[in-house]
Formats: structure tokens, sequence, C-alpha cells
């Protein structure tokens, strides 16, 4: 019993000893601390991790570690409250003789970190820092000694490092405008300059307007971004996504979330598909996450943070704990106040903090530090927690997530890239580069065509598309409400595209739109697209009547009638005179019979010689009375004198009809009062008539301003007494007289008037050369009049500043190379299926046309169908009608053809005064042979045969 009970104390001596050996190695290796922690209003997940921290090492003895904390806390505005509050903190633990091993700094930036920061490198207090910013950013440690860099450490926070997920997120998708969006879980003062720096993207960080968000978003769109990045916890990227419009998720735009917290994405959205970007923890620490979570109530949101304070907190002690317990820690520090501090007395420590604390091999919670170990780049501001970020493609339909497809990670780090399982997957992601463009319909450049892909064609519309190819970009095209290109005001406001490209509207301006240097003081152009292009004058074509008959118009109809009368008369008097005269063809034909040509003027052959008289072949034989020929001759000199008169006029008329407008030039113009001209209404012809009659009053007043000065000498006022105005009144008069006729509101109602002028109230129109040079080309009723003056290259138009401005010279200079401008200009001027196919006016060196002189050809289709016809009826009546035969009585006897007698025929004297008309028949009888009796008692003792 006694041994048994012997054997048990024996044991539990054993026990005793083990434990009391084993508690003394534990008091003999365990270390204290003290720790000046110093954290800002606000920061409760630093503050509750830190207690954490400290609550771990309390229930892990084994780590040979007690700490003692001394907490400080302070506004991050109020730098004066921190400094005191840090300095009497300080000053009591020196008082205590209790000083701080290290000082814990969880402030995140602004002047409370700068404070801690002044503080512990003027005093030597060695430091561990969590606050935001690279080296540079941490203005009082800029310029550490190398021994301060040894103790003076900042760690950067996970929240410090996730917006440059951005930076490799812009440079994948190549990125050239974005929206940075953050609320207060992230600082991006120092991110302004250093986040996209040297990456060609025009970029606005800025904070969340709570109260504002959509009015925000409205803004920075107006901006031309339409790449959206969210930084923030989950409930502010839900609300910032509904505070967006509909339309701000079209393919046209891309939205981005990066959180820091666990959950899923969430929005009232009826169809967007969303960019999510969270950490995840290291699998290899996913356990001991677990553990702190459960055990240690490590469970404050955002845990990815959680995590970095608690194991930048327990680096910390465990590195001063292995730099006491191996001698590296220096037993004689000196330590000085506040108070104290001169400015030049800091104490000069040799703690080398930096070596344990990247040595301490405590596991971590969430992620490995990553301590930078080049020499060329210090340890401050390029160390910090390494972490991977998820990225997902999450779809929202009708409120829900329905969706989510992961695309790749990120593993954080400075210029870190992000790793795409596919990049086909990120193209539906990115925001297609859509511009906006604005213009006006001027044909050819810009032309409304439902049928066109984006509802309009045209010169520009191929230049647009062309560029597009090079600088890879996609557009929308509008038409400016006004109509106008730009002008501005007497109040110095804008109108138009310029008015658009101001106020961000508009990305670019298209069209047939004039480089004007009041304009380039307001937007940007490009190199020019188009030559040189002035303004020039456009008037109605004089329509030149054209007639088959226009031979007969140039003699008036009563002179007709009175040559056609006249012919008659004459013709009559012929045939009178010929029949009456003695000395006649027909009257004394035995003293004609041996002549060649034997002529009787009846009244047929008087018609026929009138009339041939006219022509170059002559009248033929004339009268051989003399009083016929003087007929025949007044009538030769009548119809050379008319012949004459109208060949003269004929030639004479056919020239005036083709002569030139009156108008000739502007000076021509402007002499004139006939016709009414203008420019269109807010047109850049507009701009210069204005502006020319504005400098020329302005020199008017100069010069009456020096010739009526009383301080001038009689020789100086001699001098400039002259009899005209030295400065022309041209352009003066000429912008009062547009005003006076009004100026066309529209392109369609100059043309309009255009065509409405008349001989008494004409009106021409002045515009750009090549509006008008393709209305003429179009319609066949139009004329361009003079030349061109006031010539100003076309080109395109952008915003102030917008880098679009060097893409588009470097595309516009490349098809000029390949004579691309060359091949639009025949497309759209040369080849254009508008083009009307109008015949082509007459000029002075021109023959005569056709439909002028056409009709003579029709009077020789209608003489020979007329006397086609009188053929036919020729031959009709030979055919038909007994032709009867005339012979002379004297030397045919009669012949009764039945019995073969023959009687002879009375004397030609008895017959003479029958008086009448006797017939006969074979057979004696009066039926076949017409026998015409001639009165013979007028030659008496004359041989007379009378004819049949």
């Amino acid at each position: 019993m006694c041994l048994g009970k012997v054997k048990i104390r024996f044991k539990c001596l054993i026990i005793l000893v083990i434990y009391l050996c084993v508690q003394e190695v534990d008091l003999q290796t365990t270390q204290n601390i003290n720790v000046l922690y110093v954290n800002e209003v606000g920061n409760d997940i630093a503050a509750k991790a830190v207690d954490v921290a400290v609550n771990y090492v309390k229930k892990n003895p084994n780590l040979g570690l007690s700490v003692e904390v001394m907490s400080v806390e302070g506004n991050r505005s109020d730098s004066k409250g921190l400094l005191e509050s840090l300095c009497s903190m300080y000053s009591r633990s020196l008082v205590m003789n209790q000083p701080p091993h290290v000082i814990l700094d969880t402030t995140i930036t602004g002047v409370a970190s700068e404070t801690v920061k002044s503080v512990s490198s003027a005093l030597g207090i060695p430091t561990v820092s969590g606050s935001f910013g690279q080296e540079g950013d941490l203005r009082q440690w800029r310029d550490l000694n190398d021994k301060k860099k040894n103790y003076l450490l900042q760690i950067m926070p996970p929240a410090d490092l996730i917006p440059e997920v951005i930076r490799g997120i812009i440079i994948n998708q190549n990125i050239t405008s974005a929206a940075i969006l953050y609320d207060p879980y992230f600082v991006m003062d120092h991110k302004y300059k250093a986040l996209l720096q040297n990456i060609p993207t025009r970029h606005v960080i800025t904070a969340i307007n709570v109260e504002q968000r959509a009015e925000q978003i409205e803004k920075l769109r107006n901006l031309d971004i339409n790449n959206f990045f969210v930084l923030g916890g989950l409930t502010s990227i839900k609300e910032v996504l509904e505070s967006a419009k509909k339309e701000y998720f079209d393919r046209n735009f891309a939205w981005h979330a990066i959180t820091q917290q666990r959950g899923d994405l969430t929005a009232n959205l009826d169809n967007a598909t969303i960019m999510f970007l969270r950490p995840i923890p290291d699998s290899k620490a996913k356990d001991r996450l677990g553990v702190m979570k459960t055990t240690y109530n490590l469970k404050q949101e955002p845990e990815i943070t959680s995590a970095f304070y608690f194991d930048m907190a327990l680096r910390t002690f465990l590195a001063v704990r292995e730099m006491l317990q191996v001698g590296a820690w220096p037993m004689d520090i000196k330590y000085l106040n506040c108070d104290n501090y001169d400015g030049t007395n800091t104490p000069d420590h040799t703690i080398d903090l930096k070596s344990y604390f990247v040595g301490v091999s405590e596991p971590t919670t969430y992620g490995s530090f990553e301590f930078n170990s080049r020499p060329a780049l210090p340890f401050n501001g390029y160390s910090y927690m390494k972490f991977d970020m998820d990225i997902n493609a999450v779809s929202i339909r009708g409120g829900a997530s329905v969706n989510t497809k992961n695309l790749g990670f990120w593993t954080s780090g400075l210029d870190a890239t992000i790793s795409i399982k596919n990049q086909e997957d990120m193209k539906n992601l990115t925001a297609d580069v859509v511009y906006r463009i604005y213009t006006v319909v001027q044909p050819p450049f810009i032309i409304r065509d439902e049928k066109s892909p984006k509802g309009y064609k045209g010169y520009c519309i191929d230049l647009i598309e062309e560029i597009a190819k090079i600088v890879k970009f996609d557009y929308t095209i509008k038409e400016v409400e006004d109509g106008k290109f730009g002008n501005m005001d007497e109040k110095g406001e804008w109108n138009g595209i310029v008015r658009k490209l101001i106020d961000k509207q508009a990305d670019i301006g298209l069209g047939s739109m004039s480089v004007m240097a009041e304009r380039e003081t307001v937007i940007d152009f490009t190199v020019p697209y188009y030559d040189l292009v002035g303004i020039t004058i456009m008037m109605q074509l004089p329509s030149t009547p054209s007639s088959l008959f226009k031979f007969l118009t140039v003699l008036e109809t009563n002179v007709w009638l009175c040559i056609l009368a006249a012919y008659f008369f004459t013709s009559f008097l012929m045939w009178v005179f010929d029949r009456w005269s003695p000395y006649s063809y027909q009257n004394n034909r035995e003293k004609y019979k041996d002549d060649d040509e034997k002529r009787e003027f009846n009244i047929k052959e008087c018609l026929w010689f009138c009339m041939t008289s006219l022509t170059p072949q002559g009248g033929g034989e004339a009268p051989k009375n003399l009083s016929g020929r003087l007929v025949a001759a007044t009538w030769w000199l009548f119809g050379f004198i008319i012949i004459a008169s109208y060949t003269a006029n004929l030639a004479a008329f056919l020239t005036v009809s083709r002569l030139d407008t009156p108008v000739e030039s502007l000076d021509d113009l402007a002499k004139q009062y006939k016709i009414l001209y203008a420019p269109l209404n807010g047109s850049s012809a507009m701009t210069y008539f204005q502006r020319m009659a504005d400098i020329e009053g302005k020199f008017y007043e100069i010069w009456k301003d020096m010739s009526l000065n009383d301080s001038l000498t009689p020789v100086e006022r001699s001098k400039l007494a002259v009899w005209d105005y030295p400065v022309s009144d041209k352009y003066t008069k000429m912008w009062q007289a547009m005003q006076e006729a009004g100026l066309p509101n529209s392109l369609e109602e100059a043309v309009g008037r255009v065509r409405n002028s008349t001989t008494a109230t004409g009106f021409a129109f002045l515009g750009d050369a090549t509006d008008i040079r393709y209305l003429v080309l179009t319609n066949c009723d139009l004329q361009i009049v003079g030349e061109e003056f006031s010539r100003k290259p076309y080109a395109i138009a952008v915003q102030q500043g917008s880098p679009l401005k060097d893409q588009f010279n470097n595309a516009i200079l490349m098809l000029l190379n390949k004579r691309q401008l060359e091949k639009l200009k025949e497309k759209w001027w040369k080849n254009d299926d508008v083009q009307s196919t109008c015949e082509k006016p007459e000029d002075q060196s021109d023959g005569i046309s056709i439909q002028n002189i056409g009709g003579v050809f029709i009077v020789i289709f209608v003489g020979i169908g007329m006397a086609c016809v009188t053929l036919i009826f020729e031959y009709w009546w030979y055919k038909y009608r007994k032709n009867p035969k005339i012979i002379d009585v004297s030397e045919a006897p009669v012949t009764q053809m039945g019995g073969g007698k023959h009687h002879d025929l009375p004397q030609a004297g008895k017959l003479g005064d029958l008086g009448g008309l006797i017939k006969f028949d074979g057979k004696g009888s009066s039926n076949n042979t017409a026998l015409r009796t001639r009165n013979t008692q007028q030659f008496a003792g004359s041989t007379f045969k009378a004819r049949f």
C-alpha cells in the first residue's frame, strides 16, 4: 500500500520537475515589449486587429513574449492634437521608465500619418508603419540616412496596393479614358499622378459623391469617359451602379467593380455585365485564417485588411523579441523627449529592425509579405503583403446575378500585369472605343442615306471610315440641332458643332468645316483633309430658248407677211405685164420663135420665177418685155436686200442668245443692283463679309480721326486731303445689300431663291465653292460665276487638347501618301451616281445646234412629202382621166377613121369668127379634139397659126 503510494508520488514528482523545467525555460525566454500604438480616428479595423495580435500573444506563451501597449489616437486633420497626445504619452513612458521599444503606426494618410513619421524620425524611435503611399509620398521619411532606414519601416496595406490592378487592366485592354471612383475604404490622394503615370490614358480620380452620384456620373460622361472603375465596399459599388443611366451599360461602356470584401456583386440592373475583382486568401493561409476568425475573433471586414494589420503587428512584436533575445537591441539606448528636441540632436541609434522584421518565420494569416531586396530600390514604399485577386465577369439580368465567369487573376504588386485565361473573353468586357460625331448635312460631304449603316454617306463618311480602320474606333453620328458649324456671337458664345465640342458633348466635328482663327482658340483642328476652298457665286443658268424653226424668228411675223404679200403682188404684176405688153413672148411669138429659150409668163410661171429668183439658182429666163424686166429687176433688188438682212440678222440673233451673263466676278456683283445676293445665314461666308465690312468701317474711322484731328498742321492736313476715300467701302455696301436681300437659313432655301430668279428679280448665292460645285454638278439649271476668294482649308474638329488630334493627323497623312483622298474626290465629284447628265451649254465657239436649225430639214421633208402627194395625184389623173390631145389644126386634117374619107377643115381666119369652141370627132363630130380660138383681128396681114 505504502509502496504504491511512493510510486505515485514519485511519478508526480517527475512530472512536477519536468513542468518546472519547462516553465523555467519559458520564464527565461519571455521578453517584455513596450509598444506605443498610434492610430487615427475611424480606423477601427486596425485597432481591433492589434488587439487580436496582443491577445494572440497572451494565449500563446510559447512565443516567449509579453506585450504592453500604450495607445494614442488622433484625428487625420488635427496635427497639433495628435502631436501633443503622442509627446505626452511618450514622456509619460519615459518617466515611468518604460520607454517604448517600437512605435506601431496604423495611421492611414494625411497630417496624422506625417506627424507620427516626424516624431519617430526626430526622436529616433524605431517604427513600423502601415500607412498608405510609396517612398516619395512619406514626406517626413524621404531623406532618411542609412541608420534610420534600418528602423523606420513602412509596409503598404492592401487597400493601397489594390488600385494598382487598374493600371494592369488599362494596359491590357488599351483603355484611353477612365474614371476612377472610390469610397472611404480607399485613399487615392497620393495616386493622382503615380497610378497611371506614363500611360496615355485620360483619367479622372474622384471620391464617390454620396448625395449626387447620378449627377457625378453624368459629369464624368460629359468628359468623354466611357470606362468606369469603382473602388469600394460592395454597398458603395451597388449604389454607384444603380445610379448610372441604363444606356451607360451599352457596348461602348465598361464597368469595373473592385473591392476588398468577400461577398458577391449585386445590383438592381436590367442588363449589365460587370468586371468584378475581389481578393482571395493564400491557399496555405486559409486554415490559419479560419482559426483566427473562430478562436481569436478576427472578424472585422474587410478580412484582408484585418489580417494585414494583425500580421504586421505580430511580426513587429516577434522581431523585437528576437532582437532582445539575441542581444541585437542596444542596452544603452538614448531616449529624447519632445521638449528636449532642438532639431539637431536626434539620437544616433544602430538598430537593425529591418533585418529581424524580414526574418520572422511566423506564418501569415492571409498572404505572405513581399519585401524589397533590390539595392537600387528602398524598403519603404516597395514592401507589401502579397495576395491574389480573382477577375470575374458578372452578368446581371433583371436585378439578379445570373452568371459569373472567372477570367483570370491579378497578383498584387507594383506594375504587376493581369493574367487572363482567354483574351477573347476580355474583349466582351472592353468598352468599344465609340466617339460621338456631330455634323451638318451638306452634299457630297455628308448625305442622309437610310440604307447606309450609320444613316449617312458621303466624302466625309468615307474619310472617317478610313481613319477608323487606322486608329481603331467606332462612332455614332448625329446632326447638330441648329445646323451650324459654329459661329461666335457678340457675347463670345458659340453655337453649332463648336458649342458641342466645347461642352464635351461631341468628340469629333465632321463635315465641310473651315479652319478659322477664332475657332482654333476654343477647339483643335487636324491637318487639312481637303484643298483650300473659297467662296464663289452661284446663279441660275440662263435658259436659251431653242426652236426647230428658230430661223423664222429672226424676222417678225408682220415682216414675213409683208414679204409674202410682196411675193404674190410681184408675181401678179409680172403676169399682168406679160399679158398686156405687146413685146412679151406670148404676144409676139413669131419674133422670138428662133430663140433658144421661150417662156410664157402665165400665173404659174410668174410665181415660180419670183420664188426661184430668191435662191442662188436664179429665176431662169427673164421676161422679153421691158416692163416685165423692170419688175423682175425690182424683185431681184428686193430679194437681195431681204436675204442679206436675213443672213446678217440670223447670225447676230444666234450670237446674242449665247452671250455670257452680265455678272462675271464679285466686283460685277457689287456694282449692280438688279440682282440680289446673300450668303447662308451663320455660314463662314457670312462671317467673311460681315467682318470685312467691320474692318472697312474701323479703317474709315481711323482715317476720319486722322483727317479731322485739330492738332494737325495745315501741311499735314493737306497731305490727308483727297477727293476719294482712301478706304474702300465695297464690302460695307455689299453687307448692307445682303441684309436687305435677306440671308437664307438653309441651302435648300438658297437654291430655291436662285431657281425662282427672273430677269426682273434675280438672286445670286454666295457660299463655299465645294457646295456650289456639287449643286451645279447635280442640277442642270445652276452655274458657277467668277473665281473663288477667301480660300480656307477643310479639317476635322476635335476637342481642345484631345489626343485624337495627333492620331487623326497621322491617319490623314497616311491616307494622303496613299492617294486615298484623291480617290475619294474622284468618287464623289466625278463618278457620283446622282450627277446629272446635262446638255453642254452653248458658247460662242460652238456652231448652231440642231435644235435651232433643224426646221430647215423639216421644210425639206415637207416639200418632199408634198411632191410625193402631187406625184400620186398626177399619176391618178393620168391613169383614170382621159388625157386630151393638143394638135395644130393647120397641119392636122381630120380623117374619118371609120370610112377612110378625108374632110378639109375650115380656114383659120373663118374659125376665128366663130368666137367659140368647136369640137370634132374622128367622123367629123365635135367630141374628141379641143379647139381654142384666138382673135386674129389684131394681127391683120400676119400669118398667124392658131394653136391647139
